[in-house]
């Protein structure tokens, strides 16, 4: 789920399109967007109420509270409005920390009515389900309604009803302090029973109708107050909404185009659009908002959950005006997705000087199953394009991270600082993950860091109790693994191994045939292709006396390594990014787990379980000491709204800010400290406490081990390697994007180079000239075919007629090429150019072949002659004089026709020949080969490719033609063939 706000108009149009209530909705579509380049003249023509009624104008721009900030004018005519807006339109304001421009405008019809006819009405999403809160009051004025309104939940896929609205939300009813109850609402319709209850009614029809429009359009919030009931139905005077971005594809028929505007005081910005649309595209994980682009501090962080975690600790440490940027790569980014995303950071910090220079944090927690190695070759080649301009801006980088094959990424990290001269400091998992943020800002020393291993092979190297029932896996414990995935499972064994099982955890691999199949044969069990590297180096192959749960998945492996570091190891760690068991329900399971001594809790910002971990603590139900900390603490520091790369991380109330639960678990008497960078200090001083105490006895380590390195991952970190089986240069599909011959596809299109062309870098690997390339096209033109009778088109029809396949028919007549039929390409031009470089003269030359018995390759034709020539030869050589630098072979080979045709008319220089001798001018003369060159593709037959290539295309169109005209067998007739048996065996 990504919440993401929409314009109240937006919000407003939904709801009068798709709201179904027996409530009668007012004003349905009566409102006016004005903007800067507004004309007042042609909208009053267009909405003549504009004229008759009496307004509201207010901006729409995400800001809340605008009454309160004198920002609604109300019950003005058209005149008024544009008075109104003459002192605000285009002017800047401040609202809260956030400064902006008003642009954005809405006109609505005034709606009078009492005091008493206003409502309070929100819906919003949680892990629960969805809560509807409504008051009796609303307006201005609500105050805190997270503790006056009336809360109804409605939980996942359980349907909402008049008669819970009307129980949970408007019996009973407060007396009103202005004016007592509902009575006052109307006094038109007599009896007072009565107009309570159509108020009810009204309001239990279109609550029912709001959530039922929440549910289908995939809102994540949607407020209305106030809510105005009167005798002439319900007006949605402001509205507030969100949305589930990712919901697109199913809304989008009634969404339509969605425009998602920037809050208040930060400007849309095309680089945040770009990436978005990068984001879209791909299956990994691309997050950029501009906080402040004028800022020193700048952030690219692998993880949502880390980049929440790194954002929180540049505000504690004071650099939150400073702070220019929020964003997150994760899922496995490609190399050219990494550079895109590095590219366009450092073209944004590098576009204005800031006196103190700027630091860039590249950082992260550690891994999973992603090289890390692999993730940076992208922002490498991004910091090697931006060099000049990053030492230009007095850029500093500050790197961290871990997993697999992070000191082969940190190392080449190094390197590039060295060869670009731009000051980078490399840290892996040694570092707390935050410490680098206190270094960029000055607040810590930065440490003379040894030179790290080229390769993390040494994880294979040896380094320096019984369960509760309550636990949810013991040693004893199995898996069901869904899928052929070997590669995760033998991963599994290994880790077993290390960790000393008896038997395998992986019970059976069940490969899923049907969905309707499997579902019945076994209960499944997710698992995921996930390196144990960063297992090992955490010593999870045994337990601890420390057990955590965490609301970030990502973060897991970091708790892992601080929690191994600062104590004797962990007991079991839990995750719980999705929708399934929550904090207490495992906090509770270590608290009754003898094995657990400490408790870790990592929250976030949004939603509020962490208030049921006080509540226990408070109650004496948990007793074992508990560290925690809710990351998202920057939320608040921002003067505008942020979506961090963790879809929950979203405070809807005050309560569910990480400030607030953090203040609160202190209350309760959990450890928290002041940011996560101090994190594995608290946990250090909790562990010390009890091992003085006699709580924990650390165990005596015991080394594990070791396990052979799987083959493949050896390769990819460059341990090994093996003959490759094939050597290629004419193509490489393995990157972004095809590459022919060093060109990218996308320059291969750009360039306009053509059929030609493309042949010339995957033939040649040569970008041959313009006129060499139209010259190839014209072959391959003039090659293409020449009629049914010949052997190679003949046989491709005889075999289209018996039935063949494509493919099978093409073979037919490709096979049929030699030096007797359009193989003589080769030969014309090995033979002429024996002659010509050996000096001897055309008449020579002919002498000789006549002497030796042999044919002149390339000289004869059937039917042309020197009195009824081939127009193809005709127009190549044309071509060929007006365009190539030099046609010494031609010449002689012309020179060699005359000859021949003097002897007979026939005996002419054929298109075969022809193409071979210019070809040979055309490699010898171009300026793009050698003369040994030129002289090896004549020799290892690339021209006879030529006429392959181009005849391919006739085979392929008779085919295509005989298939067409649904042709029979065919049969060659008896009359056709002479028969010449032996005379006695004759009939």
């Amino acid at each position: 789920m990504s919440a993401k706000a929409i314009s109240e108009q937006t919000g407003k149009e939904f709801l009068y399109k798709y709201i179904c209530t027996s409530a009668a909705v007012q004003n349905r579509f009566r409102y006016v967007n004005v903007t800067a380049e507004t004309d007042f003249d042609r909208v009053a023509r267009e909405h003549p109420w504009l004229l008759t009624e009496r307004l509201v104008v207010k901006p729409d721009q995400l800001i809340k509270r605008r009454g309160k900030l004198g920002l609604v004018g109300v019950n003005l005519d058209l005149n008024g409005v544009r008075q109104w807006l003459k002192s605000r339109l285009m002017k800047e304001t401040t609202v809260g920390k956030a400064k902006g421009v008003l642009k954005n405008f809405l006109i609505e019809p005034f709606v009078a009515h009492k005091q008493e006819e206003e409502f309070y009405v929100c819906i919003y999403a949680t892990r629960e389900g969805d809560y509807v809160l409504f008051h009796h009051e609303g307006g201005v004025d609500v105050g805190d309604v997270d503790a006056k309104a009336k809360k109804l939940l409605v939980g996942v896929d359980v349907k909402i009803s008049e008669d819970s609205v009307k129980k949970q939300l408007l019996y009973p009813r407060p007396q009103r302090q202005e004016s007592g109850d509902y009575s006052e609402i109307l006094q038109t319709k007599g009896h007072e029973d009565e107009q309570k209850g159509f108020v009810i009614v009204v309001l239990a029809s279109f609550i029912v109708g709001l959530f039922n429009l929440y549910e289908d359009l995939f809102f994540t919030y949607l407020e209305i107050n106030p809510l105005v009931v009167t005798k002439d139905g319900v007006y949605v005077l402001d509205m507030a909404a969100k949305i589930d971005a990712t919901a697109d594809y199913i809304c989008k028929a009634k969404w339509g185009d969605v425009e998602f505007p920037p809050p208040f005081g930060r400007e849309a910005y095309p680089e945040e659009a770009y990436i978005a649309d990068l984001d879209a595209k791909s299956g990994a994980s691309l997050k950029l908002t501009l906080l402040n682009p004028r800022g020193r501090i700048w952030t690219m962080v692998a993880g949502g959950g880390a980049s929440v975690v790194y954002s929180d600790t540049i505000c504690d440490l004071g650099g939150v005006d400073e702070l220019a940027n929020y964003g997150e790569y994760s899922g496995a980014p490609s190399e050219q997705q990494t550079y895109d995303y590095a590219k366009t950071i450092l073209s944004l910090m590098t576009r204005e000087k800031h006196h103190d220079g700027k630091v860039l944090i590249i950082g992260g927690s550690i891994a999973n199953f992603t090289n890390v190695a692999a993730t940076f070759k992208g922002i490498v080649r991004a910091i090697r394009d931006y060099q000049v301009p990053l030492k230009e801006h007095e850029v500093t980088i500050f790197v961290r991270r871990g997993g697999p094959n992070y000191q082969e990424g940190l190392r080449v990290m190094g390197e590039v600082g060295k060869t670009t001269g731009i000051p980078i400091h490399v840290f892996g998992t040694e570092t707390h993950m935050t410490a680098i943020v206190g270094m960029a800002l000055g607040h810590r020393p930065i440490p003379n860091q040894p030179p790290v291993a080229a390769h993390t092979a040494n994880f294979l190297l040896n380094s320096s109790g019984s369960t509760s029932a309550t636990t949810l896996f013991s040693k004893h414990t199995k898996s069901i693994v869904w899928g052929m995935q070997t590669r995760a499972v033998q991963g599994m064994l290994d880790f077993d191994y290390v960790c000393s099982r008896d038997e395998p955890s992986v019970a059976a691999m069940v490969y899923p045939f049907t969905l309707e199949e499997s579902s019945q044969a076994v209960s499944r069990l997710g698992t995921q292709e996930a390196c144990w590297i960063t297992s090992f180096a955490s010593k999870l192959y045994r337990p601890g006396s420390v057990a955590y749960v965490s609301r970030s998945g990502g973060m897991s492996n970091e708790l892992n390594n601080i929690i191994s570091r600062t104590t004797d190891g962990v007991f079991e760690g839990v995750a719980i990014g999705y929708p399934g068991s929550v904090f207490t329900d495992h906090v509770l399971r270590y608290q009754d787990t003898p094995g657990v001594k400490m408790i870790v809790v990592l929250g976030e910002i949004g939603g509020t379980e962490e208030y049921k971990i006080c509540e226990a603590i408070k109650q004496g139900r948990i007793t074992k000491p508990v560290v925690c900390w809710c990351i998202g603490t920057c939320a608040t520091m921002f003067s505008s709204e942020v979506q961090f790369g963790h879809a929950g991380a979203c405070a809807n109330q005050a309560s569910e800010t990480a400030v607030a639960k953090n203040n609160a678990l202190k209350e309760a008497g959990a450890f928290v400290p002041k940011s996560f960078d101090e994190l594995g200090e608290i946990i250090t001083s909790v562990y010390d406490d009890l091992v003085t105490k006699g709580v924990i006895k650390p165990a005596k380590e015991m080394p594990p081990p070791t396990v052979p390195m799987d083959y493949s991952w050896a390769r990819e970190l460059g341990l090994i390697r093996k003959p490759a089986s094939f050597m290629t240069s004419i193509c490489d599909e393995r990157g972004q994007e095809l590459i022919y011959a060093g060109m990218p596809i996308t320059e291969v299109f750009k360039s306009e180079i053509g059929l030609g062309g493309t042949l010339g870098l995957l033939w040649f690997q040569r970008r041959l000239p313009r006129y060499a390339c139209q010259f190839i096209e014209m072959c391959l033109m003039v090659t293409a075919d020449h009629g049914p009778a010949v052997s190679g088109a003949h046989n491709t029809i005889v075999c289209a007629r018996a039935g063949k396949d494509l493919i099978s028919s093409l073979t037919s007549g490709l096979l049929t090429i030699g030096d007797r039929f359009g193989g003589a390409l080769d030969a014309a031009a090995k033979q002429f150019s024996k002659a010509f470089d050996s000096g001897m003269l055309p008449m020579e030359f002919v002498n000789k072949m006549k002497k030796d018995g042999k044919l002149i390759m390339g000289i004869g034709h059937r039917v042309k002659s020197i009195n009824n020539p081939d127009m193809r030869v005709q127009i190549l050589k044309e071509f060929v004089k007006q365009h190539f630098p030099s046609t010494q072979l031609l010449d002689y080979a012309l020179d060699v026709e005359k000859i021949t045709t003097s002897k007979k008319p026939n005996l002419i220089l054929n298109v075969d020949g022809f193409i071979g001798v210019a070809f040979v001018d055309l490699l010898r003369t171009c300026g793009g080969f050698t003369r040994d060159e030129a002289d090896e593709f004549v020799e290892i037959g690339a021209l006879n490719g030529i006429f392959v290539l181009g005849r391919s295309m006739g085979f392929i169109g008779h085919y295509l033609d005989q298939k067409r005209l649904k042709q029979g067998l065919y049969r060659h007739p008896w009359d056709d063939i002479s028969y010449v048996l032996p005379e006695h065996m004759s009939m």
